[in-house]
């Protein structure tokens, strides 16, 4: 019998899954620590969780004292992108780590994702990616960028990021927790282990 998987990258965190399967086979829990550097690390089959890795050490000294990211929201319902405005208010207070957001991606180190990428945004993030000078990084933020979440397959949803934009951090979540967000930036910036 194969294991049970569950794909935090399609998760919508509703809890109907939990309360539809024999109890204790599948159970949400509070820990907060979810983002992946790998799209299949997503998929998990057991408790354990393969956290998101650094950098490597030329990456982490370019981005590890100061990052700034271009956030380009295409297509979603705001709900990441409220968890991402929350991220820099007093609790968690992003800018005390050296990240911030930029209004231009020419002023950008890299971007974040957050939406299904429809149609009408899909020539738009490529523009903004392309504007924002190498290196730079990718991040994909809730589920609806890392695989369409709940419009995955609608006619004007092309299922998250495109493949021709390569994606340097997964955070899982409908929408993601701040510190989740929080979480996996840091572990990018090699700052938690």
């Amino acid at each position: 019998m194969e294991p049970l998987r569950v794909d935090l990258g399609a998760c919508l965190f509703c809890g109907a899954c939990e309360a539809a399967c024999p109890k204790g086979a599948l159970h949400f829990t509070t820990d907060h620590r979810l983002a992946a550097r790998e799209r299949e690390a997503l998929v998990v089959s057991s408790d354990e969780m393969k956290l998101a890795n650094a950098l490597d050490e030329k990456a982490r000294a370019l981005f590890g004292r100061s990052l700034k990211l271009r956030q380009v929201s295409a297509g979603g319902c705001n709900g990441c992108e409220a968890e991402l405005v929350a991220t820099g208010n007093v609790v968690f207070d992003l800018g005390r780590f050296g990240v911030q957001f930029v209004a231009s991606p020419r002023h950008a180190d890299g971007i974040v994702i957050t939406g299904p990428v429809t149609t009408n945004m899909q020539h738009a993030l490529h523009e903004t990616y392309k504007a924002i000078p190498a290196p730079k990084l990718v991040i994909a933020v809730g589920a609806c960028a890392i695989s369409g979440g709940p419009f995955a397959g609608a006619d004007d949803s092309h299922g998250g990021v495109p493949k021709d934009i390569p994606v340097d951090l997964y955070i899982p979540g409908c929408p993601p927790h701040p510190l989740t967000i929080l979480d996996g930036l840091l572990r990018l910036l090699g700052r938690l282990t």
